[in-house]
């Protein structure tokens, strides 16, 4: 079994970039249950963020998302017997194997430190993996000042 180590908030990586904190405003993109259970987020672009992302980005990233995690769900013949195995094991399967779903959580959350370091922290946001928020939210942090405009702090 897999050690956990503790993991820092992402609005504390941000802070020690440089950037203002606490956050200014926080958007948030809710689930979209219109189609059932399935993890799925609300295709809407927030109107706090007109004007400091492009509606193409921000759809992109969004879009990539919803994709990885219906991947993630999407029944298959390895999930059923995963499924069968697991039940036969009295569910002891998943001490030593992380579930199909949790294989897809490291491959969400390096498109979101991606997306983060390319497209979002130099304009002043930052997305908050949807892991973090229980997969109900994604999470969208707006900072007052551009960080990529703002000189680094001398202590």
């Amino acid at each position: 079994m897999a050690s956990k180590k503790k993991q820092t908030t992402p609005t504390d990586d941000f802070s020690a970039r440089g950037a203002p904190s606490p956050p200014t405003q926080k958007v948030f993109i809710q689930r979209d249950y219109s189609e059932g259970t399935q993890v799925r987020f609300q295709p809407k672009f927030p109107s706090e963020l007109e004007g400091k992302i492009e509606r193409e980005k921000f759809e992109y990233t969004l879009n990539t998302l919803n994709e990885v995690y219906a991947e993630a769900e999407k029944m298959s013949c390895s999930s059923c017997c995963e499924g069968c195995f697991a039940c036969l094991t009295a569910y002891l399967l998943y001490c030593c194997s992380d579930t199909h779903f949790e294989k897809a959580s490291p491959k969400v959350a390096k498109f979101i430190i991606e997306q983060n370091e390319r497209v979002y922290v130099p304009r002043g946001l930052l997305i908050i993996d949807p892991v973090e928020r229980g997969l109900r939210v994604i999470e969208i942090c707006i900072f007052s000042d551009n960080p990529a405009s703002t000189p680094a702090r001398n202590n």
